[in-house]
């Protein structure tokens, strides 16, 4: 490492309470995944949510499951927030974000679609951004049928959620098929070549081993190649004019900050309205791991402010 990031004492204490993640690779990918699941386990969730899992053809036949959240007895349509989970584009699934949109469901009036699109190394790239298409073209399309106001639709994730949603709103403008309100960007994995001075940081979260196995699943035979498509690592996108009101977070101590600010830095010179925040010594996914302290209370009030605005009705 070649320099001293600031790191949060707060966070730090939250995290040398719990158990870690630990580096993800071929080794421990299983063992990752397992612990990623059992993290739900034992979440309360609110009787006044409901959450129904709907199932879409995709591309070539396969099957794309979105679940679908609203608050119980709302019969009129609704604003909604399509949702790619985080996992590093090889882990995770829609329900570690249960409770996050119990949350904006009650709190924002709106409907969450959180997709499940398959996982590298066993389907990389383009297979989890084609499912998360037909899942948000399902959504436009017959998003009435589940209360959605379909004029009303934004996208957004963390990680390598984020990413895939930064790529999914490229994919949608090059596309031309329909458009997006804004996309909502918690710290998002978008560089594939890992070469930022951040990238190199020995960080307490997912960290360089973590990233580049991350990176070479979900890319396979492109990985390390000068043909990475900008909708497979949205940092090689020349072009970031005519793409959505972004909001861009990430942790000062966090392995993507760099390439986070950078990309906001860029939507600016396009013309993108963008909103970045960098929050001093908070390493990836703090807002979940260490939700209590100072710094992720204010991660949260900024994403929740965000969001309170694109959500005003016209």
């Amino acid at each position: 490492m070649t320099s001293h990031p600031y790191y949060d004492p707060e966070v730090r204490a939250y995290l040398e309470s719990q158990p870690s993640l630990g580096t993800v690779n071929s080794d421990t990918l299983e063992s990752a995944r397992n612990s990623r699941l059992l993290r739900n386990e034992g979440v309360l969730l609110s009787d006044e949510v409901e959450r129904v899992d709907h199932y879409i053809p995709g591309l070539d036949g396969h099957e794309v499951r979105v679940r679908v959240h609203s608050v119980k007895r709302s019969g009129e349509l609704k604003p909604a927030l399509y949702w790619t989970h985080g996992g590093g584009y090889v882990l995770g699934a829609p329900e570690q974000d249960d409770d996050r949109f119990d949350r904006w469901c009650q709190r924002f009036g709106l409907v969450g679609a959180a997709v499940q699109y398959r996982l590298a190394p066993e389907h990389p790239y383009p297979s989890g951004l084609e499912d998360s298409y037909a899942g948000l073209k399902w959504l436009k399309e017959h998003g009435e049928s589940v209360g959605v106001d379909v004029n009303r639709i934004g996208i957004g994730g963390p990680s390598a959620g984020g990413g895939m949603a930064a790529a999914l709103a490229l994919l949608v403008r090059d596309r031309g098929e329909f458009e997006i309100d804004y996309q909502l960007l918690i710290y998002p994995m978008i560089d594939d070549t890992r070469t930022t001075t951040t990238a190199g940081w020995n960080v307490p979260i997912w960290d360089p081993e973590s990233n580049y196995f991350g990176w070479s699943s979900y890319l396979g035979d492109l990985f390390g190649t000068e043909d990475v498509p900008s909708h497979a690592a949205p940092s090689r996108e020349s072009d970031l004019s005519n793409l959505p009101t972004t909001f861009i977070m990430t942790g000062s101590l966090d392995g993507f900050a760099d390439e986070d600010i950078e990309y906001a830095k860029r939507l600016n010179h396009a013309g993108v309205p963008v909103e970045l925040h960098v929050y001093p010594g908070a390493p990836h996914g703090f807002d979940g791991f260490a939700a209590q302290t100072a710094v992720a209370k204010q991660a949260r009030s900024d994403i929740n402010n965000f969001l309170a605005r694109m959500l005003e009705s016209d």
